[in-house]
């Protein structure tokens, strides 16, 4: 196995000790933050199993890891988002269902971080639509900047496409959201804007 390029102080692991001890390491740095950003994609009940087939296949073309492309982080997310789109189906559904939410107006106490949380649990229902439109590249893009929180250039890395491109689809996806999320606004009755 070549060398691994580690890019985050909890996975300061050292060498030695075989494949399999190193991708153990790998695993306890790395699989609960990949659980969380597969969990967001396609569910809970399907991010364990995506976790496991991931260092599954990481294990399997650990050889052709190389790490003057991308970090490990980057290259495992990668797999994790190609195994993901997978189950595209789902998450499209999910993101249909959550658009057809019920709008009930909710009255939220005086405290104004549950208000905050219902105005963003409104937004995600207006966009979700949108982002269920997106294409699967724009979609993985907007998903790995927003909720895994990789950098442009980590998400080019585990997407094997330039950063510029990561940038101009994020640009053009946000430019898209926030059109969709205006005409939303304006077509939404009253009492679905107003929480008071």
């Amino acid at each position: 196995m070549k060398a691994i390029r580690y890019d985050s102080p909890e996975a300061d692991i050292g060498t030695g000790g075989g494949p399999e001890l190193e991708f153990g390491r790998l695993f306890d740095a790395y699989a609960a933050p990949l659980h969380r950003y597969l969990a967001r994609r396609v569910g809970p009940d399907h991010a364990h199993d995506l976790v496991s087939e991931t260092f599954l296949a990481a294990f399997k073309q650990r050889e052709t890891y190389n790490p003057d492309i991308a970090a490990v982080r980057s290259w495992l997310y990668g797999i994790a988002t190609n195994l993901a789109r997978r189950h595209v189906r789902q998450e499209v559904r999910g993101l249909r269902a959550t658009s057809r939410a019920d709008n009930t107006p909710y009255q939220p106490s005086h405290d104004g971080m549950v208000a905050d949380r219902v105005d963003a649990q409104a937004m995600a229902r207006q966009i979700a639509p949108a982002i269920a439109e997106l294409s699967d590249g724009d979609r993985d893009v907007l998903l790995l900047t927003s909720w895994s929180e990789l950098t442009t250039v980590e998400v080019a890395e585990a997407l094997g496409i330039p950063v510029g491109t990561v940038r101009s689809r994020l640009h053009r996806i946000r430019r898209q959201l926030r059109t969709h999320a205006a005409i939303a606004h304006l077509t939404a009755t009253p009492e679905a804007i107003h929480h008071d």
